[in-house]
């Protein structure tokens, strides 16, 4: 049986890998930060009483930002396997806390990588999977592939190509077995309501029902490459199971405007978003990225990679998520319930 620990397990795509690891046998291991209020929502369902015993979901609490804490963890659990999904992850967000970006998202990498340096030195070989991202392609021409330069656009982009740097650097010079996972665009039901995709879909099933009436965006022309998070964490996985270590490319191969995802969701709920949308120049960043489009070759040569769900499908996927909770608030307020619609879509 392997051991897994996964850096930001609460997360949209830690989630569906600790699904995915526990389906092949795993005990799985997540590191989550200290909140007040409780930040496992999307884990919940996998989660059981420690006090059972027989677990094979084991949390720790700890942050990117503490090596010594994360030293411990790794000297505590043995992982086979590291998966560093954590990060501060929101691009809009990067620009406002460029300090705290750079910390967690590009510095964390490197107390994570020395811990894992240690640890192997002292007899315990692990694999590292890191969490790249097509943002750090930035304003390179599409399509875009492991070979092509990285320009990146924002405080975000700028630590994940540390990050990335730091990586091939620690596999280069220490041997160590490291794969960055270039993943562009990922979506699902779980992503976060602040991020425009989930945006869309949340405030539109809002609209369809007469719970919400306008919805702010910023450059509905920006283009990108859109699949499916459930099916990527596969390709996490495959990764760390090739005979030597690499980074790869994830995506569709497809690439659609912001204006096209509003288009399919408002089509799927038989309504006229231009009614309810309106464009808020805060939304547009200070560095676009025009279009990103992933060039799959490589990892469909090497493990087979080739995307199941589509654009349509994914989008319709989220918008049926969205429309059964929009129903919920909606049986709440008519029974006389005062339900807080949060504001997502003025984010």
């Amino acid at each position: 049986m392997s051991t897994a620990l996964i850096v930001g397990i609460t997360g949209q795509d830690g989630s569906y890998l600790a699904e995915f690891l526990l389906r092949r046998g795993y005990t799985v291991h997540g590191i989550v930060r200290r909140s007040s209020s409780f930040n496992t929502g999307r884990i919940e369902h996998l989660y059981h009483d420690p006090h059972a015993g027989g677990v094979p979901l084991t949390l720790h609490y700890g942050d990117l930002q503490d090596g010594s804490v994360l030293r411990r963890i790794i000297a505590s659990t043995q992982p086979d396997e590291i998966y560093n999904l954590g990060a501060q992850s929101h691009v809009k967000v990067s620009y406002e806390e460029p300090e705290y970006t750079l910390d967690v998202t590009g510095l964390g990498v490197a107390r994570l990588l020395e811990a894992v340096r240690d640890h192997t030195a002292q007899g315990h070989p692990v694999k590292l999977y890191q969490a790249g991202s097509s943002e750090m392609f930035g304003s390179t021409p599409p399509p875009q592939n492991e070979k092509s330069p990285l320009h990146p656009r924002s405080p975000y982009a700028v630590a994940k190509a540390a990050a990335h740097w730091q990586c091939v650097n620690y596999r280069e010079a220490y041997g160590l077995f490291i794969c960055n996972g270039i993943l562009f665009n990922h979506e699902s039901p779980r992503r976060g309501e602040t991020f425009v995709t989930r945006k869309i879909t949340r405030a539109l099933t809002r609209i369809s029902l007469g719970l919400e009436q306008r919805l702010h965006l910023g450059n509905l022309d920006a283009r990108r490459d859109w699949g499916f998070a459930g099916e990527y964490v596969e390709a996490m996985w495959l990764m760390l199971q090739q005979s030597r270590p690499d980074d790869y490319v994830i995506g569709t191969g497809e690439s659609y405007s912001v204006r096209d995802f509003l288009d399919a969701a408002a089509e799927y709920l038989n309504i006229k978003w231009d009614k309810y949308v309106s464009i808020d120049p805060r939304y547009f960043r200070p560095a676009e990225v025009d279009f990103l489009q992933a060039d799959i070759t490589k990892a469909r040569e090497c493990f087979g990679w080739q995307t199941k769900v589509g654009f349509r499908e994914l989008v319709r996927m989220m918008v049926d998520s969205d429309l059964a909770f929009a129903r919920r608030e909606q049986t709440l307020i008519d029974a006389g319930h005062q339900v807080h619609l949060s504001s997502a879509s003025h984010a």
